[in-house]
């Protein structure tokens, strides 16, 4: 079960967030941080239009880049937004 969004683990055994990290379905996997940075902007991207929670979401034709999906790990020590 999980958002398909953003997950977080809050550990401080590296082997079962690594585990955590391999194991959970979702475009954002923190560890020992606040899922609030999830945003567009924080993550350089400049500002979002829109949230997918599907790992293809392009219709139409497509190029290589909407037929890539991405997963980030973000690691941290408790900070929140």
């Amino acid at each position: 079960f999980g958002t398909k969004h953003s997950e977080m683990i809050i550990t401080e055994d590296p082997t079962e967030a690594e585990r955590f990290m391999n194991l959970v379905d979702a475009s954002t996997v923190y560890v020992n941080a606040s899922t609030r940075f999830t945003d567009g902007f924080e993550f350089g991207l400049g500002a979002e239009i829109g949230i997918s929670t599907q790992k293809l979401h392009a219709r139409g034709p497509m190029g290589l880049d909407a037929l890539t999906s991405y997963k980030y790990f973000v690691f941290g020590h408790g900070q929140v937004r």
